[in-house]
């Protein structure tokens, strides 16, 4: 009788055992899909939050775009221009603006690098390839080159200042437009000089 309890008390505890631990594998298993579930949730959060985080700015339009590549492959322009007239310009006064023409410009682009990164756009670090000019005519054809090329950007600094998008741009626009102004005078008051 004593081995037949014994017996049935290993089977009774077999079984409990047993069904204990069939009925702990679905709720084992219901248990992990919630955790699971949350903890994918939780990384899909993480990385929008990091995509949000690493675009701080909205994109910028074609024509802001256009504009800040245009103007720096204008202001190189400037700069390497000037620095041919500074070793090229026989006349003092062309000599003297040429020389303005690379500290100011060096210095705007040097402040649109800056926002182009910022902003996210590339920018041709190159500087332009300058077309030689005649050592005798140079003084004119540098001067006539400076106010036809700064009444041009003059145009657009006003246009971009007026109607662009971006308030970054518009306002790097509007800070640098007066001394695009007062170079278009005084390349205007040089090539008077010079007739």
């Amino acid at each position: 009788m004593k081995k037949q309890t014994t017996l049935l008390s290993r089977i009774v505890v077999v079984a409990v055992v047993g069904g204990g631990l069939c009925l702990s594998v679905p709720a084992y298993g219901a248990e992990e899909t919630p955790k699971a579930d949350a903890a994918k949730k939780t990384d899909t959060t993480k990385k929008s939050d990091t995509k949000t985080d690493k675009t701080t700015t909205a994109p910028l339009s074609d024509k802001d775009k256009n504009f800040i590549q245009a103007a720096a492959k204008g202001g190189m322009m400037e700069v390497e221009m000037g620095k041919m007239g500074q070793k090229q310009a026989k006349n003092a006064d062309v000599k003297s603006f040429a020389s303005r023409m690379v500290a100011d410009h060096t210095k705007a682009n040097t402040q649109l690098k800056a926002l182009a990164k910022k902003k996210g756009v590339t920018l041709n670090g190159a500087p332009p390839k300058m077309e030689k000019m005649d050592n005798a005519t140079f003084d004119k054809d540098y001067m006539a080159d400076m106010v036809k090329d700064h009444e041009k950007d003059v145009a657009e600094f006003e246009a971009e200042a007026k109607d662009g998008s971006d308030p970054d741009v518009k306002a790097w626009a509007s800070k640098t437009l007066p001394t695009l102004k007062k170079h278009l005078e005084l390349a205007k008051a040089t090539q008077a000089k010079l007739k």
